[in-house]
């Protein structure tokens, strides 16, 4: 009740500054026992434990990557109802990202456009947030992407680097190969590439549950602008390498979805636009896997009723961010309730 006219306070301000300020308090929060304890109650929801790719989630509400990319607020973050929280996209070195102003509020749509390009400090900044432990009843993802500076021909090696770096951090690791936002990052996708890709991940991922003893799940974020050939080809490599899920999907660059003063802005597309296109792309994966590949759903999930139509296509799990912003965090109790005890 509360949070509309405070959104329309926050809404006049940059929104890329607003959100900042938002992850220096969670920050804050987080580095204080009492603030923790304190969160924990005004958040508290009703659990529903489930398993999916061999993690124990307390339910199936978790928070997509992009909303703290460095690490910052995550364990403010785990006192607000989330069964997991997905860190990143980190890269391996830190970079700005790309120019500013990079993030649009199309408010007519529920909807934001960005074109950010993956700003952050880095793998380094990311371990030294995660060092400060404890996280308690929380499943950590992270997800990895590469540099901007990196050729595409050398791009495996950002995600090796990022994946022996991160891996005895990360509950479940997210490989990034749809950012509409990193030039010619979403080729990596393509069938030409992805085979190769994939089995290089795979084998490098072998090696470190030798080295540490840890198997890491290991999953693909897609875009939903994928054909359904270009689908088809990304899933057999996803299963011919033992790839543990995927996570449906990114932004999308389609422009028919947002208001025509908004289509010549580059950049991906979140929010209500994009929840029909990514529940389709889940049903798809479902489908064409035999319903035996974990999906992780996200994209326009505003409402419980859309999370809830997330899992009925085939998803397991199902995270939030542009819903966050618009609806507040009473869309988070929402959510549990709507998806807790469905089969």
């Amino acid at each position: 009740m509360i949070y509309p006219r405070l959104r329309s306070l926050l809404f006049r301000l940059d929104p890329e500054k607003i959100h900042a300020l938002i992850i220096n308090l969670l920050h804050i929060a987080g580095g204080a026992q009492p603030l923790r304890q304190l969160l924990s109650m005004l958040f508290k929801v009703p659990n529903d434990p489930i398993q999916v790719f061999g993690l124990q989630f307390p339910n199936r509400l978790g928070l997509a990557a992009g909303y703290d990319k460095d690490g910052l607020g995550w364990r403010g973050l785990s006192c607000m109802g989330f069964g997991h929280i997905e860190l990143g996209t980190v890269t391996p070195k830190p970079q700005t990202g790309n120019p500013k102003k990079r993030l649009f509020r199309i408010q007519e749509q529920n909807a934001l456009l960005n074109r950010m390009g993956f700003p952050g400090r880095g793998m380094e900044y990311l371990i030294k947030q995660l060092n400060r432990k404890t996280k308690d009843n929380i499943v950590l993802g992270i997800n990895i992407g590469k540099n901007k500076d990196t050729p595409l021909e050398q791009a495996i090696k950002d995600y090796v680097f990022l994946m022996q770096g991160l891996y005895p951090y990360a509950d479940y690791l997210a490989i990034n190969i749809s950012s509409p936002n990193t030039e010619g990052l979403r080729s990596l996708q393509s069938e030409k590439l992805i085979d190769d890709f994939l089995g290089q991940l795979s084998e490098e991922r072998k090696n470190l549950d030798e080295d540490t003893g840890k198997k890491v799940p290991l999953l693909v974020k897609l875009a939903p602008d994928l054909s359904d050939r270009e689908l088809d080809g990304v899933l057999d490599a996803i299963i011919r390498y033992g790839i543990d899920g995927v996570i449906a999907t990114n932004t999308t660059i389609k422009r028919d979805l947002i208001p025509t003063s908004w289509q010549t802005e580059s950049g991906g597309v979140s929010g209500a636009p994009l929840t029909e296109l990514s529940t389709k792309m889940i049903s798809k994966i479902s489908h064409r896997t035999n319903a035996e590949l974990p999906i992780i759903g996200v994209g326009g999930v505003m409402s419980g009723e859309d999370a809830r139509k997330k899992i009925e296509a085939g998803a397991s799990l199902v995270q939030i961010y542009t819903g966050l912003i618009y609806r507040g965090t009473g869309l988070i109790k929402e959510i549990i309730t709507e998806t807790n005890f469905l089969s």
